[in-house]
């Protein structure tokens, strides 16, 4: 695992419930504002449970993948936290 990896993975397990960041804000706050894609390879890669991917969606608003039972899944779960998808 690299630094950035796990560096995204930190930014990410302190997303708030009931909150997302876009795969951009997660790069940004990880220290490579240009590196969305791969935050989003590392957040479908995830199978940590420690590390809500879920609460990673992407600059359109839409939801993105899923690795963990699809997008209907990560939907279900953003609205029990109390996030409403666009």
């Amino acid at each position: 695992m690299t630094q950035f990896q796990d560096e995204v993975r930190k930014v990410v397990r302190h997303i708030p419930k009931g909150q997302v960041l876009t795969y951009k804000e997660v790069a940004y706050a990880a220290g490579k504002p240009a590196a969305a894609r791969a935050v989003a390879n590392i957040m479908a890669a995830n199978y940590d449970e420690t590390v809500p991917c879920h609460r990673v969606i992407r600059s359109d608003g839409a939801l993105g993948g899923y690795n963990r039972g699809g997008i209907e899944k990560k939907s279900s779960m953003l609205v029990s936290e109390g996030y409403i998808p666009k």
